[in-house]
């Protein structure tokens, strides 16, 4: 069956990027999928500013972080110090709001997304808001250009190399932490390297941390200078050189494509087409705009079990929404407090691995909140939902101070939605096509949501509210939950 350049167009926007936004609607059935790709592309190709979450006070404290800075520190009281990490932990929450609202008003949604992906692949938890700034900018300012060149830059930030212990890797005491994780989940993927190849990589990496300041720093004297064999090649390799090493490994290239398959794609990877995108990245020295062209300028990437068959992250969710329906939040930390009970902070993975993503973000009470949403967007109802106490996300917070700082439930979210774009858009369409048309936009799924359902619990008493109503209807059933 034909599909329309609607759908098309649709499935390329909520992979290529966090879905339709409101002032593309008129759009979407006139160019080709190749045309708005090209678009996004055009888009995304500037580079994006540093996004400053820090107050004054944090950032005069940096400016004098090492000698003075040290200082400082040992002379702090324990309120001071207790201050201190408030003061980090707001920053972070205010870093989290910033990056989402990023995501819902940029054009650049290609990039966006793609750092999205990479936030998951290179997961990263760190209190210090610096560190985090750091991490978050290496990876925009990389996300469509060269992987060799991300993996570099990403391994030597002192957000990675302090989550991953690298900062106690010393000559004679290697600690295998890292060398270990940028092999399991950073390049080559589980099973392709030994034990061996572990503790040899580890002792590469020896001398490599950062300061106070984030900046990256080589401590030559704990430096294991001596030979090394890892994957079979022997030297006096330092941590740069080990890090070539993976990549000249096709295995490298495989378990990117794949992964990236799994999270743009299809959660069932193609073994033909993950391999034909492995060696084309191979080829191409590890360009990531190329591998995505391939994929999103590909015809198979818009076969039918394609489309729809994506459960979206909370936080394509919670942006996907947002671009649809522009709003102003008056209780933005209600944006924190979603993402911690749908199981997805942005700068809180659960672990290193990052989010498993797939079946994984619906259980039973996350289904019921995913689709109780849209009603708490539109409605005064309270936030009366209190998300698990999960240490992996509370990373040791007391949950009475995760509920001050990172939304607190018993308060409504009070957004004001502009509708005037989207009502406009539907104004020519006749009323007893609307429920048909606003399914057609919001949902990618071959399944139906009743009409007449829908018309029994829409507000029917003029075109507008019809409009309005049925659309937070639909945005409230189990099939916009795909994409």
């Amino acid at each position: 069956m034909s599909l329309s350049n609607q759908l098309k167009n649709q499935h390329l926007l909520w992979r290529a990027g966090f879905g339709p936004a409101v002032e593309q609607l008129d759009d979407l059935d006139k160019f080709s999928p190749q045309k708005f790709y090209k678009a996004l592309q055009k888009a995304s190709s500037k580079k994006p500013g540093y996004i400053q979450a820090a107050d004054n006070y944090l950032q005069g404290l940096m400016m004098g972080a090492q000698d003075v800075g040290r200082q400082q520190r040992e002379e702090m009281s324990a309120d001071q110090r207790k201050e201190l990490q408030r003061r980090s932990r707001e920053s972070i929450r205010n870093l989290n709001l910033y990056w989402l609202k990023e995501m819902v008003n940029t054009d650049a949604q290609l990039r966006e997304k793609m750092s999205f992906f990479w936030h998951g692949h290179f997961a990263c938890r760190n209190l210090n808001i610096f560190f985090q700034q750091g991490l978050l900018d290496v990876i925009r300012q990389n996300s469509l250009g060269n992987f060799r060149d991300m993996l570099h830059q990403v391994s030597k930030t002192a957000a990675m190399l302090n989550f991953l212990n690298n900062n106690q890797n010393r000559k004679d005491h290697p600690n295998e932490n890292f060398a270990r994780e940028v092999m399991e989940l950073f390049t080559m993927g589980r099973g392709n390297y030994s034990e061996h190849d572990v503790k040899e990589a580890a002792r590469a990496f020896t001398g490599w941390g950062a300061n106070p300041k984030g900046e990256f720093i080589f401590r030559k004297f704990q430096h294991d200078s001596g030979s090394k064999t890892v994957l079979g090649k022997t030297g006096n390799y330092d941590g740069d050189e080990v890090l070539d090493i993976l990549l000249e490994q096709k295995q490298t290239a495989k378990y990117i494509s794949q992964k990236i398959y799994k999270f743009f794609v299809n959660d069932q990877p193609d073994a033909e087409k993950t391999e034909w995108l492995a060696d084309r990245f191979y080829k191409n020295d590890y360009d990531i705009s190329k591998l995505m062209e391939d994929i999103f300028n590909s015809d198979w990437f818009y076969d039918e079990k394609n489309i729809g068959s994506k459960i979206k992250s909370p936080i394509e969710l919670l942006v996907g929404v947002q671009r649809m329906l522009p709003m102003k939040l008056e209780n933005e930390d209600a944006l924190l407090l979603i993402q911690r009970i749908l199981g997805q902070m942005l700068f809180y993975p659960p672990n290193v691995a990052g989010w498993p993503g797939g079946k994984t973000w619906i259980d039973s009470s996350t289904l019921m909140m995913r689709m109780r949403l849209p009603q708490l967007i539109n409605d005064k109802d309270e936030m009366n939902v209190q998300p698990k106490t999960d240490d992996d996300q509370m990373m040791g917070r007391k949950d009475d101070e995760t509920k001050t700082k990172m939304g607190r439930a018993g308060r409504p979210i009070n957004a004001e939605i502009d509708w005037g774009k989207y009502l406009q858009y539907y104004q020519k369409i006749p009323k007893e096509e609307l429920v048909n048309d606003i399914s057609g936009i919001l949902l990618q799924t071959k399944k139906a949501v009743s009409a007449d359902v829908i018309s029994q619990y829409a507000d029917a008493r003029s075109k507008e509210n019809f409009i309005k109503t049925a659309t937070i209807q639909i945005m409230s059933t189990p099939e916009y939950q795909l994409c």
